[in-house]
C-alpha cells in the first residue's frame, strides 16, 4: 500500500528548527518559531497555571469523557473574554461554542462547518497571512480568494487596496478571514477606524467576518485586542472565531482552543452547535481536558485571573521593549528610517524586508534562522543576543 505514496518535502520551518538544533555555533539565534520566549530564551509555564495545575491534580476526580461539546465553563469563560461580561450577543444566547484541540481545531471545526453551511462560499485570506491557514481550511473543502494587507514596500497595510478589492470581489455570503490583532506573519494590525470600515463594508456586501484570535492580550491588551471582534459583532448578524489559548496562556503542547459562531437566533446557534458536535465526532470525536480545565480554572478564580492578567502584560511589554530596543540599536548604526516600522508593528511577529538571498546569508554565516519571507519573532530576541542580530542584519546589508 505505502509504495503508492511518495516523499513529501519537509515542512519549512519545521526543517528550519532542524537546522537550528544541529548548529554548534554558540551564538545562534532562532528567531523562526512562534512560541513566546523570556528574557534568557526560555518559554515558561506562566505562574497562574502552575497554581490550577496544583488545584487539579488535588481536586480532580475522574479522567472520563468531557462530551462532545467540551468544557461549557471553558467555553462560557473564553466568550466573555473575547466579547465581554455582558456583550448583547451572549445576553441573548446567539452564540454557538465549542471545545477544539488548539486554534487549530478551530480553524478546522469551522471551516468544516462553512462547507456544510454555504458550499459556494469562499473564504477571502489576507495577502500576506498564517502559512498554516491554507492547508487547515483548504483541506475541509474551502474555496480561497484573497485580499491585499502589507504593503512590502510601505511597511505597512494597505488599507485602501484591501477595501476597495473586497468590495469588488467579494459576493453576499463569502467570508473574510481576519486576525484579531497580532498580524501573523506582518504585525501590522488594523486600528479603530479601519476596523469600522471593515465592519461597514461586511455588513453593506452582506458578508460574514471569519475572525483568528490567537494573540488576544499581546498587543495593546486583553480589552483592546477585542476591540474589532466586538466592533463586528456589534454591527453583523454573524460571525465565525477560532480562539486559542497557546500564546495568552502559554498552553501550547496542551491544544486548547474554541469554534465560535455567532448566529441570528438561538434556533441556529443550536443547529451550529449540533453540526459542530458531528463535525468533530468524525475528526477527533472528544477535545482533550487539561488545558480547558486549567483556563477554566485561572477565568474562575479572581486571584489567578488577576495573576495571569499580571503575567500576560509583562509578555506583552517585554515584546514591545523588544521591538523598541532593535529600533534604536538600528538606528544608532544608520539603519532607523529602514526599520522604524518595527516599533509601530505588535505582536511577535514582524517582516526584516530580507531578500531570500540575504535571509540565506543570515543563516547560513550568522546562524540567525528565520523565514525565508524573513518573517522574526521578536520573543526570541533579549538583551544578550540582540547586538548580534543587530550586527549581522547590517553586514548583510552592506554585502549586497
Amino acid at each position: 500500500m505505502f509504495n503508492n505514496l511518495m516523499q513529501l518535502p519537509t515542512d519549512p520551518l519545521l526543517g528550519l528548527i532542524e537546522r537550528f538544533r544541529e548548529d554548534a555555533n554558540p551564538q545562534k539565534i532562532d528567531l523562526g518559531v512562534g512560541v513566546y520566549k523570556n528574557e534568557v530564551g526560555e518559554t515558561p509555564v506562566q505562574q497562574c497555571v502552575k497554581l490550577a495545575e496544583k488545584f487539579l491534580l488535588e481536586n480532580e476526580s475522574t479522567k472520563a469523557y468531557l462530551g462532545p461539546m467540551g468544557d461549557q465553563l471553558f467555553a462560557e469563560s473564553m466568550l466573555k473574554l473575547a466579547f465581554g461580561e455582558n456583550h448583547a450577543c451572549l445576553l441573548d444566547g446567539r452564540v454557538a461554542a465549542k471545545q477544539t484541540p488548539g486554534g487549530c481545531g478551530a480553524l478546522r471545526v469551522t471551516a468544516e462547518l462553512i462547507v456544510r453551511a454555504s458550499p459556494s462560499a469562499r473564504v477571502w485570506v489576507s495577502n500576506p497571512s498564517w502559512a498554516n491557514h491554507t492547508p487547515l481550511l483548504g483541506n475541509a473543502g474551502v474555496k480561497f480568494e484573497t485580499y491585499p494587507y502589507y504593503n512590502f514596500v510601505d511597511k505597512g497595510i494597505s488599507f485602501d487596496e484591501m477595501i476597495s478589492t473586497l468590495d469588488a470581489g467579494a459576493k453576499a455570503g463569502d467570508l473574510v478571514l481576519l486576525h484579531g490583532c497580532c498580524h501573523n506573519p506582518c504585525g501590522a494590525d488594523l486600528n479603530h477606524d479601519q476596523w469600522q470600515a471593515v465592519a461597514e463594508l461586511l455588513k453593506r456586501k452582506q458578508l460574514i467576518p471569519f475572525v483568528d484570535m490567537a494573540y488576544q492580550g499581546l498587543a495593546e491588551g486583553i480589552e483592546e485586542d477585542a476591540y474589532g471582534i466586538r466592533l463586528l459583532a456589534d454591527t453583523l448578524p454573524e460571525m465565525l472565531l477560532a480562539l486559542s489559548c497557546s500564546k495568552s496562556f502559554g498552553l501550547y503542547r496542551e491544544r486548547t482552543g474554541l469554534a465560535v459562531a455567532l448566529t441570528e437566533s438561538k434556533r441556529n446557534r443550536d443547529i451550529a452547535n449540533s453540526n459542530m458536535v458531528n463535525i468533530a465526532r468524525g475528526i477527533y470525536s472528544m477535545p482533550p481536558s487539561h488545558g480547558a480545565a486549567t483556563v477554566t480554572h485561572i477565568l474562575r478564580n479572581p486571584h489567578l485571573e488577576a495573576l495571569w492578567r499580571k503575567e500576560l502584560g509583562e509578555q506583552r511589554e517585554r515584546i514591545c521593549y523588544v521591538r523598541e530596543m532593535f529600533v534604536d540599536i538600528m538606528a544608532q548604526r544608520g539603519y532607523g528610517e529602514r526599520f522604524d516600522f518595527i516599533g509601530r508593528e505588535r505582536g511577535m511577529f514582524s517582516f526584516l524586508g530580507l531578500n531570500l538571498e540575504q535571509v540565506q546569508r543570515m543563516i547560513n554565516s550568522c546562524s540567525v534562522y528565520m523565514t525565508d519571507s524573513s518573517r522574526i519573532s521578536l520573543a526570541g530576541l533579549n538583551n544578550e543576543n540582540i547586538d548580534y542580530f543587530c550586527d549581522s542584519v547590517v553586514a548583510t546589508l552592506e554585502a549586497g
